[in-house]
């Protein structure tokens, strides 16, 4: 193992429109080759679409969408005595928040036909509802880590 310090997290600036670090950090997952501007571009008409369609504002309803996917407990491996062990644990909280906007990014992608905009706001309308295939993989971690609970006792 290595002798030297942790690295540092490093901080990501806040969004232009809103001010939040959050969407900032999720604006950075859905751009690919660089391309900022069209990234924010995606996201802000999405987080429009999304308000209108919940009738809440836009920053209101993308954090509740957020907090909709976030798993509470995952399977981590654990090897104990030769043989492997699913070990549930609970996740912090930014891990969750990264593996719920991953989610969130990966099933709207997934999504067939239409834009980029029209994808990513209907995924987080179906998180928001508590509805759709994110919420789907969320359950499907939850079950695992209930299914396991038995080797809980592995975990350290």
């Amino acid at each position: 193992m290595s002798r030297k310090a942790g690295q540092k997290r490093r901080e990501c600036k806040p969004d232009p429109r809103y001010g939040s670090i959050t969407l900032a950090k999720f604006i950075n997952k859905v751009m690919m080759k660089g391309k900022k501007s069209l990234a924010q571009t995606i996201v802000y008409d999405a987080l429009d679409t999304l308000s209108e369609s919940v009738k809440e504002g836009q920053l209101q309803a993308f954090e509740k969408a957020l907090r909709h996917a976030m798993p509470l407990m995952e399977v981590r491996s654990r090897r104990v005595g030769g043989s492997t062990y699913q070990v549930p644990v609970e996740v912090r909280a930014d891990r969750a928040t990264a593996l719920s906007m991953r989610w969130i990014i990966k099933y709207s992608r997934e999504r067939s036909g239409r834009s980029m905009v029209a994808q990513l706001a209907s995924e987080l309308i179906d998180v928001y509802n508590k509805v759709g295939a994110t919420i789907k993989k969320r359950e499907e971690t939850h079950k695992m880590a209930e299914a396991n609970k038995a080797f809980a006792h592995f975990k350290w």
